[in-house]
């Protein structure tokens, strides 16, 4: 499988944390030929599928067909994957009088409240983010258990784009999201 570039990785991320998993609005600063050349990319790869976007439901448009329709993003289930995300888990069904079974019920991550996992993705989804430092003091935890949950819990299980960016006045400085 390609390696996927942080620009994809943010895409599909943000992508599996949205309802029906819809992959726009795409990053900011991502617009024009550079997004049009990712996303294309991506539908190559079978990461990302264009469907008909229900205009009266206010979905989120990518393109226009032409036709007084347009086409929305949607992250596949090979995206997924390809983040470390289960796509779908599926629920037995048993069969009803007419013999219809339960349809498969799809498996989003969860986000607990009130946990310290809550705590640090609300420290790094913050303008400013979190240093080690920082994270330690409002956790209790070691370093060593701070990076392991944003690379592990935040990054493998829940699929969010952890970046860091070497800032002169603070250090080593982490996000949820594109880098600053």
């Amino acid at each position: 499988m390609p390696k996927l570039t942080d620009t994809q990785t943010i895409i599909l991320s943000a992508g599996a944390q949205r309802p029906e998993n819809i992959a726009l609005p795409l990053p900011k600063g991502l617009a024009g030929a550079a997004a049009k050349m990712a996303v294309t990319k991506m539908i190559e790869h079978g990461w990302l599928q264009e469907v008909e976007a229900d205009l009266r439901r206010g979905e989120p448009l990518w393109r226009e067909t032409g036709d007084g329709h347009g086409t929305m993003l949607v992250v596949t289930d090979a995206g997924l994957l390809a983040i470390g995300i289960e796509p779908l888990a599926m629920k037995v069904g048993v069969a009803s009088r007419g013999g219809v079974k339960d349809q498969p019920e799809v498996k989003h991550p969860t986000l607990r409240t009130g946990t310290k996992q809550a705590l640090l993705i609300a420290m790094l989804q913050r303008p400013d983010g979190a240093t080690i430092a920082e994270i330690i003091a409002a956790t209790g935890w070691q370093a060593q258990s701070a990076r392991g949950a944003m690379s592990g819990a935040l990054g493998k299980k829940l699929g969010l784009a952890v970046v860091s960016a070497k800032e002169d006045a603070r250090g080593r400085v982490y996000r949820i999201g594109q880098p600053a």
